[in-house]
């Protein structure tokens, strides 16, 4: 998927992305505010066919997998993969803000996010650019309006974030080879 080894070290030090043994497909934990693991979203490591998706059975949704930076930001993806490629393209001090994945396009993440951290005072919505992005981001412009927040809208170029990073990656690499080749 392009991720960035560092990010996703730092999440699986914290034990919060791992890989399970049965299946080998990654597993996202939401934690509470106690560390408690409250929340599982597992996604297919496999790079060919139809990648595998669906959050624990049990799992409150409320707690997906987030990071909290403590900054007076939230970011809010549809996915894990999304959130962590977002963080891939914005590297400098992502971790003095606050991100959420909501496993689709539930609210009920945000609001526990607004919650616990009452210092957010901007919401970016980094939703896929497409219908259901859009209607979803729609829907919660909304929903922040009635909290008091002010939403803005972080599009990503392709249909998601991930899309976008893999193809900065290949446009890297060609600009590389095309820099090897008259350099």
């Amino acid at each position: 998927r392009g991720l960035d080894a560092d990010v996703v070290s730092y999440f699986a030090r914290r034990k919060m992305l791992y890989e399970d043994a049965a299946h080998h497909n990654c597993v996202f934990v939401g934690v509470d505010e106690n560390g408690t693991a409250r929340h599982a979203h597992l996604r297919s490591t496999a790079s060919q066919g139809k990648s595998f998706r669906q959050t624990v059975e049990g799992s409150d949704a409320r707690y997906s997998f987030h990071f909290a930076g403590g900054g007076e930001a939230l970011y809010v993806f549809e996915s894990p993969i999304d959130l962590l490629s977002y963080i891939a393209l914005h590297m400098d001090d992502w971790q003095t803000q606050n991100y959420v994945a909501c496993c689709g396009t539930a609210f009920a993440p945000v609001e526990q996010m607004l919650r616990t951290y009452p210092q957010i005072r901007q919401v970016y919505l980094c939703l896929d650019n497409d219908a259901a992005g859009h209607a979803a981001s729609e829907r919660m412009a909304a929903l922040l309006e009635e909290h008091g927040l002010n939403a803005a809208r972080l599009v990503p170029q392709q249909k998601d974030w991930n899309d976008d990073l893999k193809a900065e990656q290949e446009n890297n690499m060609e600009r590389s080879e095309l820099c090897q080749t008259f350099c």
